[in-house]
């Protein structure tokens, strides 16, 4: 497209330079050429990132604005998935935690208990703070 335009300019510069012509900015033809050659090297120059389709950037809001609502709604998902999925490990180690509640301070299995204890915290709370941050949505 850059070509294009330079063509176009140097294709009009010369033919004002062949009829003798002074253009609208009071220089010579030869002025002319020089200013359309000029002109058209910054277009070449500029990085691909700058030559965009027009409209391109209309469209990428309404896409983003389109999908913002399924954005919002997908993250309360995953934080509910999230949270049933933390839930899981509660459940499977609060029966060890209850199988070795007795032995809690200095029985045979207190090691077993605290182990299972942690895990237990931990897992429930990022349960919990998991829904609580998907109901906060």
């Amino acid at each position: 497209m850059a070509g294009k335009i330079a063509g176009q300019r140097m294709a009009a510069s010369a033919a004002d330079a062949a009829s003798g012509n002074v253009s609208s900015q009071g220089q010579t033809a030869g002025g002319a050429v020089e200013a359309g050659r000029a002109a058209a090297q910054p277009i070449a120059a500029q990085p691909a990132s700058r030559k965009t389709v027009p409209g391109t950037r209309n469209v990428g809001q309404g896409v983003a604005g389109l999908l913002r609502p399924f954005h919002r709604v997908g993250r309360s998902l995953v934080l509910e998935v999230l949270g049933v999925f933390f839930l899981l490990f509660v459940l499977v180690f609060a029966p060890t935690m209850w199988r070795a509640r007795a032995s809690m301070m200095h029985g045979p299995d207190h090691r077993a208990f605290w182990s299972a204890a942690a895990i237990v915290a931990v897992f429930l709370y990022l349960s919990v703070t998991s829904f609580w941050r998907a109901r906060r949505r």
